[in-house]
């Protein structure tokens, strides 16, 4: 099988059908961050120049990035296929990315373009709540992800909260960054013939078929 690369706005979903992907196929759902997050944890020397960095605000370098994507995508569990969540995000990563898995004879990847207009992101924004107690997330707005009873979690029962960061203009500022590093990723696999749009202005379960039909080869 081959991989799977997400490109989507904030609010998109990308987290979520990448975790359904990940189950319906069995393959391993690997975030960028989750890779840093791990490498801190672990202490290694790497680790400690990575938490040095984000303590301080810098930006990993992409010469990081690669060595821990490039050690990640070696282990076993990765040769049935997998989902990158968060990587590539500029074309400089996309052209690496794409060296690598000529080197290691592999195929390249279905890249699935999420679509979200604006305006239903903040609409999505504004109505997102999480349970104070075990984390679970709601939206007030988006069908199937209502809870049962308002402002109550239906899985532990505890309050629904607002996030403070749960806002116009913090969502403004991460579209922006989206379309100024992200979206030229659209055009550089569009002219390449392994872009497939799918929009996720749809329920969980329609944007999942659309995924399955690209990966199973009925589009």
């Amino acid at each position: 099988m081959k991989s799977i690369v997400f490109i989507a706005p904030p609010l998109a979903g990308k987290g979520t059908q990448s975790k359904i992907i990940s189950e319906i196929y069995h393959i391993p759902s690997i975030s960028t961050g989750n890779l840093l997050r791990s490498e801190v944890c672990k202490q290694t020397e790497l680790g400690k120049s990575i938490e040095k960095d984000m303590n301080s605000g810098l930006l990993i370098t992409d010469d990081i990035l690669f060595r821990l994507v490039e050690e990640r995508l070696k282990e076993n569990d990765c040769s049935n296929g997998y989902i990158l969540d968060g990587f590539p995000r500029n074309i400089d990563q996309a052209k690496w990315y794409q060296e690598f898995l000529l080197r290691e004879k592999k195929e390249l990847p279905f890249v699935v373009l999420l679509e979200l207009p604006y305006d239903v992101a903040l609409k999505r924004l504004l109505g997102r709540l999480s349970c104070k107690s075990c984390g679970k997330l709601y939206n007030t707005f988006v069908d199937g992800e209502k809870p049962l009873k308002e402002g109550i979690c239906d899985s532990c029962a505890s309050s629904l909260i607002k996030r403070e960061d749960d806002n116009e203009v913090t969502l403004l500022n991460r579209y922006e960054v989206y379309q100024k590093s992200t979206e030229p990723l659209i055009h550089y696999y569009e002219e390449k013939g392994l872009l497939y749009r799918v929009d996720s202005n749809q329920k969980i379960s329609v944007i999942t078929e659309s995924i399955r039909k690209i990966v199973e080869g009925e589009i």
